[in-house]
């Protein structure tokens, strides 16, 4: 492999996109070789390993090429990203690679080009969103620069005090939310920047790959930031509240 210039198949499937690219290199020193993004009702199950296909074929693509996979570990769809996992771990078994986590929200916030404070925000059901905050480097590319959270919109709103970039669905969702409270200090990107990109994803694992920051295959797990609906009603199982000696469960 060249340490310089990976080739990463990277598949994102957070969100109802399902995203799947071929990246060479990094955000700096690199290149998109092939994209394609897909949303509709379809579940990713079903048309994940056609796209890899097809992208890999209109490509060229030998898996011997391919020095590592990359996939969106969350926070997003539970599902998606249990399916995406799944499927980014059997490519990475099957064909000796190594497997790279990066998250959704970083490969959100990576399309910002901006010396603003940027918000990934993603909706995260439930009325609320998932989100974190970064800031432009002296390389030009965006760092984390907060812990991914799970928050209300108008709790989120008040972290904000200074000129805002935000990016994600969440931002359209809760557009108006978030225009009312924070006015001028907004700015939301365009539309078509909202949605994951593999690409983005690729590139941002092009650089953990030279760095030699990798999943473990057996380990490797989604970030959720919150519990799922079945954990939570385990946990209510498990854990009932006694009111006058009736136990219940809420």
């Amino acid at each position: 492999m060249d340490r310089k210039t990976p080739l990463i198949l990277s598949l994102d499937t957070a969100t109802p996109c399902s995203s799947v690219a071929l990246t060479a290199g990094t955000r700096q020193e690199g290149k998109v070789v092939a994209a394609f993004s897909l949303t509709g009702k379809v579940t990713h199950s079903r048309r994940l390993l056609s796209i890899i296909d097809l992208l890999m074929s209109e490509t060229v693509t030998s898996w011997q090429a391919i020095d590592g996979i990359a996939i969106s570990i969350g926070p997003g769809s539970f599902t998606g990203l249990r399916i995406g996992l799944a499927t980014a771990k059997g490519l990475a078994a099957a064909a000796g690679k190594p497997l790279v986590g990066i998250s959704t929200l970083d490969a959100l916030a990576c399309k910002c080009i901006t010396d603003k404070l940027v918000c990934a925000v993603l909706d995260a059901r439930k009325k609320e969103v998932y989100t974190a905050f970064y800031q432009g480097s002296n390389k030009g590319l965006v760092e984390r620069v907060s812990d991914m959270a799970v928050l209300y919109p108008e709790d989120l709103a008040a972290l904000v005090t200074e000129p805002v970039v935000m990016v994600g669905d969440g931002a359209m969702v809760y557009n108006e939310v978030f225009r009312s409270l924070l006015g001028e200090l907004l700015t939301i990107v365009p539309a078509q920047l909202h949605e994951p990109s593999a690409a983005s994803l690729g590139l941002l694992a092009g650089e953990k790959l030279v760095r030699g920051e990798v999943l473990d295959l057996a380990d490797g797990v989604p970030v959720y930031i919150r519990s799922s609906d079945a954990e939570l009603n385990l946990v209510k199982k498990k854990n009932p509240i006694t009111v006058q000696g009736q136990e219940i469960h809420k």
